[in-house]
């Protein structure tokens, strides 16, 4: 999710602690159409012939994306043996072994927790819609998140900080590489070969004459989500909704590459309000390959944070056996915050985590 600078400690943004009457009083107003915007949302899922799922949040390892920091803790067996455990990022894992298993249309909502995470837009535990259509495009997703857009919002704009974006108009679609030509000047697949392989020098000279400021010794990585964060991200969603499609393959552990073209893979993310609300993929199903990838995430990780989270075997076993599919998750909680204009999305949780 986006990145904001803030941020303050845990009080909303109507002061005090939550818990107070007259606080409460505030922000059950919006606590209460939270709830009927989940209601709303739940039922046209179950039109959709979706089924509600309910995965575990304590799992053998979060997930295993460089940049997201997961919650520890252990598991003392009958014997009184510990066994390290860890609070899911995402339901992802558990989700895929039900469609390795033999469902075809699957949601949840689930509480998430992740770590060094807390400000406007960020608490350290939030609630993830994630659906999965087996069988279908990605780009069926899109249309999902546009159809719940609207049902969160059915007469009003979203809204955040001063911007707005209007629920009723179709959906702007533009690739990665577009919009990094068009916001920052820059020409991202020239630092890629046809493999995919990047060149982090050079985007970084392409940063150099665009005046974006980055460190030595980045990587590649590191400057994609400096330009994307500080040149990109704050036009996206103005209006009317924006589908950041197409993202490149090295910037997207989990999703298959795009037919006939290695270096982008079928990854999208939707922002409103200049906000990221989604992140969509057409789903990796070769566990031989995702293994690599999240070898190679591990890597990073352990390079700029000292740590690693450990492999999930049971989920690589399910992947060889999940069909075709496409997944996504939605921040309901900002989407919640969006609709209803408030500034922070613990503003919208019934009980922020203290």
């Amino acid at each position: 999710m986006t990145r904001e600078a803030d941020e303050k400690p845990p009080q909303t943004a109507m002061g005090g602690q939550w818990w107070q009457p007259a606080r409460h009083a505030e922000r059950r107003v919006l606590l209460l159409e939270r709830n009927r915007i989940q209601a709303r949302i739940r039922c046209w899922l179950a039109e959709e012939g979706f089924t509600e799922v309910d995965p575990a949040g304590l799992q053998v390892s979060p997930g295993n994306e460089a940049h997201l920091h997961a919650f520890r803790t252990s598991a003392i067996g009958n014997d009184g043996a510990a066994r390290e455990m860890y609070l899911h990022t995402s339901p992802e894992f558990a989700m895929k072994r039900l469609l390795a298993a033999g469902e075809t249309r699957i949601h949840a909502f689930s509480h998430v927790w992740r770590n060094r995470e807390r400000g406007a837009l960020h608490e350290p535990e939030f609630t993830m819609l994630e659906w999965y259509r087996v069988g279908e495009d990605y780009t069926r997703l899109m249309e999902d998140i546009q159809a719940w857009v609207r049902l969160a919002a059915p007469v009003g704009m979203l809204r955040f900080r001063g911007r707005d974006c209007d629920p009723a108009l179709p959906y702007e679609r533009v690739s990665v590489a577009e919009a990094f030509s068009r916001y920052a000047g820059i020409d991202l697949l020239a630092s890629m070969d046809g493999a995919g392989v990047t060149d982090a020098a050079a985007l970084a000279a392409s940063m150099d004459r665009e005046g974006i400021r980055h460190m030595p010794g980045e990587s590649w990585s590191d400057l994609f989500s400096r330009v994307l964060s500080e040149r990109v991200e704050p036009h996206l969603g103005m209006g009317r909704l924006t589908v950041l499609d197409h993202y490149p393959a090295s910037e997207a552990a989990l999703a298959r590459r795009v037919p006939g073209d290695a270096r982008l893979a079928e990854r999208f993310e939707v922002y409103a309000c200049g906000v990221e609300l989604a992140n969509g993929f057409g789903e990796l199903t070769d566990p031989v390959e995702q293994r690599l990838r999240f070898a190679e995430e591990m890597e990073i990780k352990a390079r700029v944070y000292g740590e690693t989270y450990p492999i999930d075997e049971d989920f690589l076993a399910a992947l060889a056996l999940m069909p075709a599919a496409a997944g996504c998750a939605l921040g309901f909680d900002r989407l919640v915050m969006l609709a209803l204009g408030a500034p922070r999305i613990a503003d919208v949780i019934w009980v922020p985590a203290g």
